[in-house]
């Protein structure tokens, strides 16, 4: 019988592998989002505004200047007294204003300004030049 013997190869010594090559963590990607899909809307509630009025016109002394409308603290029956600020400037501040402001000036409180109604949106500042 013949014996056999198993003879061993030696490989040549390699360096080591980059460890870039090595098992690598793994992480999960981010969701892919669709182009298609509507997000649903978050409702868009709007937050209530300090408007301010503005009437730049000289009254006369002993005279004032009165505001009636639509919104927050007016009426179009009792006019709203304006503050003198310069000579010739009145002012009102209306608060919490959430649409916009509909008015006219009115001197004393009786005599309508001649035109028609003047506009200000919510938030916003405004300058008028009524006529009596």
């Amino acid at each position: 019988m013949k014996k056999t013997t198993k003879t061993t190869k030696t490989k040549a010594l390699t360096p080591a592998k980059k460890a870039a090559t090595a098992a690598k963590p793994k992480t999960k990607a981010a969701p892919a989002v669709k182009k298609n899909k509507i997000a649903k809307a978050t409702p868009v509630t709007t937050a209530p505004a300090t408007t301010t009025i503005s009437a730049l016109i000289d009254v006369g002394f002993g005279n004032a200047l009165y505001l009636r409308g639509e919104g927050p603290g007016l009426s179009w029956d009792q006019g709203l007294p304006m503050d003198c600020v310069a000579d010739a400037e009145w002012s009102l501040i209306v608060h919490d204003a959430a649409a916009p402001l509909t008015f006219k000036f009115l001197l004393n409180d009786q005599t309508w300004c001649t035109g028609a109604d003047y506009t200000l949106a919510p938030g916003k500042n405004g300058a008028f030049t009524p006529e009596f």
